[in-house]
């Protein structure tokens, strides 16, 4: 009953044109918005009958000099309600301002619809951790090589390998993984990693585009090719040429589309939508995916782009990294918003490998930009994540646990010892074969897919350890 019940948006200080476009986009996810021009008109609404029914309230405009008393006014009629901030201009100091004057999440202009339906998803489930904020953290996201990439597991280290071997070529890349798990920068790293790499990287979210118009906004547009064509329109696809075309969630493409797409690919051709010639362009394309591309999904793009997969772990399954992403990213809050730098205590890394991070990387990111937020300390311990340690105890959610994580598997990781897992969660030995695979794919993660350089270093021949990839099943293809 309680999941079925009216969800209502109040939105504070927004003009006629923006509140239209809020109610449209929460619409569609079965929020009904009200709005308030004040705060005296904000607190009447949520003492009034319905006030129950409000669930999250934005900001559509944030002020620094009346921002934190506005958001302390609504926390003194609802102490929990979770506050989400609209502002124009650079987000990220605005970010931190509104985060520490009590703020959940921070959007910036223009509203984009996946953005606002996830910050209001993340801030009006209960179950979930609070303060994700997936929107602000992945701002923070700088450029990073593939030796940048934090991950000491073997199977992230192999997927490195592959990355960095594909990046060499000039096909195209397939990177799948859950959401969070770092799909775009890895991308980014490959693209920065290849030989165009002074070529555009440009992106599309497939996902976010409207079927109606995809193929203008990927192929381009001839003056007139359809009602409202005012103009012709340069496609993202040959803005790509001679650098990268990043397809975001490329399975969300229609289906005609990915036809078109496909005919792209193999003849170097791209026609713009009601133009009968065609012009030649170079692009690599690196599609992302949150899962395997579907059965029904077009069989020759499948082929073309599938011809090199970069599969992502989620964190839960390489929860020994997650000491070293926290540093990482603690260290990488402090140079870019002015946080002072943090340190992070053991006990707070133990607590944050023992949870499930269902929202991989990216949920890491935000739990732990807003510890740092409201840390007094110059240290975060585990009383900074008391969220974390009640989610992983009381969810029932799959996701959200991660799997049995021995102590000496956790002061390894803690203290940054490279190892080898030998014992099973049982106490018995793990098989020889699967010990052998993990030392491999460490090497070949180590040395960055030069196999010669591996296999001088295992102390075998090139034919020997290619015979071992085979009977082992660990794929280097690129």
């Amino acid at each position: 009953m309680s999941e079925n019940r009216t969800r209502s948006l109040l939105l504070l200080d927004a003009d006629p044109d923006e509140r239209r476009l809020v109610s449209a986009i929460a619409g569609r996810a079965g929020w009904s918005v009200v709005g308030a021009a004040d705060g005296e008109t904000a607190i009447g609404l949520l003492q009034g009958p319905h006030g129950r029914e409000v669930q999250a309230a934005l900001l559509g405009s944030w002020d620094g000099d009346t921002g934190p008393d506005l958001i302390a006014l609504l926390h003194s009629c609802r102490e929990k309600l979770p506050i989400i901030v609209i502002a124009d201009g650079e987000s990220v100091p605005i970010a931190v301002e509104a985060m520490r004057a009590g703020a959940s999440d921070f959007l910036s202009r223009p509203v984009v619809q996946e953005r606002l339906l996830e910050a209001l998803a993340a801030n009006s489930d209960r179950r979930r951790a609070a303060g994700e904020l997936a929107p602000v953290t992945e701002k923070l996201a700088p450029e990073l090589s593939l030796e940048q990439l934090v991950g000491a597991a073997p199977d992230f280290r192999a997927t490195l390998a592959v990355a960095a071997k594909a990046a060499r070529n000039r096909l195209p890349i397939l990177i799948v993984g859950e959401p969070g798990t770092g799909k775009e920068t890895f991308a980014r790293a490959i693209h920065a990693a290849s030989l165009r790499a002074r070529g555009h990287l440009v992106t599309v979210d497939c996902k976010a585009i409207p079927a109606n118009i995809i193929d203008s906004e990927l192929f381009g547009h001839e003056k007139g090719a359809f009602p409202g064509a005012f103009a012709a329109k340069t496609g993202r696809i040959f803005e790509a040429d001679g650098g990268t075309l990043l397809l975001d969630e490329i399975s969300a493409l229609p289906i005609e589309t990915q036809q078109l797409l496909d005919r792209v690919l193999a003849t170097g051709e791209v026609r713009p939508v009601g133009c009968n010639g065609s012009n030649s362009v170079d692009v690599r394309v690196i599609a992302t995916a949150s899962r395997p591309l579907p059965e029904d999904f077009d069989p020759g793009l499948t082929q073309r782009i599938g011809s090199t997969v970069v599969n992502l772990s989620p964190l839960r399954d390489r929860s020994g990294d997650i000491p070293a992403l926290a540093r990482h990213l603690l260290a990488r809050f402090s140079e870019q918003t002015g946080l002072r730098q943090l340190s992070i205590g053991n006990d707070a890394l133990a607590v944050l490998m023992r949870y499930g991070w269902p929202g991989n990387v990216r949920q890491l990111a935000g739990v732990l930009f807003r510890a740092g937020l409201q840390s007094q300390e110059s240290s975060l311990t585990a009383e900074d994540f008391p969220h974390i340690a009640i989610q992983s105890r009381f969810s029932g959610r799959r996701n959200d646990f991660a799997p049995e994580i021995t102590q000496s598997k956790s002061d390894e990781a803690i203290t940054g010892a490279p190892s080898v897992t030998l014992y099973r969660n049982d106490g018995h030995l793990r098989p020889l074969e699967e010990i052998e695979a993990d030392i491999i794919r460490l090497a070949i993660g180590h040395y960055r897919g030069r196999m010669t350089e591996v296999a001088r270093r295992l102390g075998i021949g090139r034919s020997t350890l290619y015979r071992k990839l085979g009977e082992l099943g660990i794929d280097t293809a690129a």
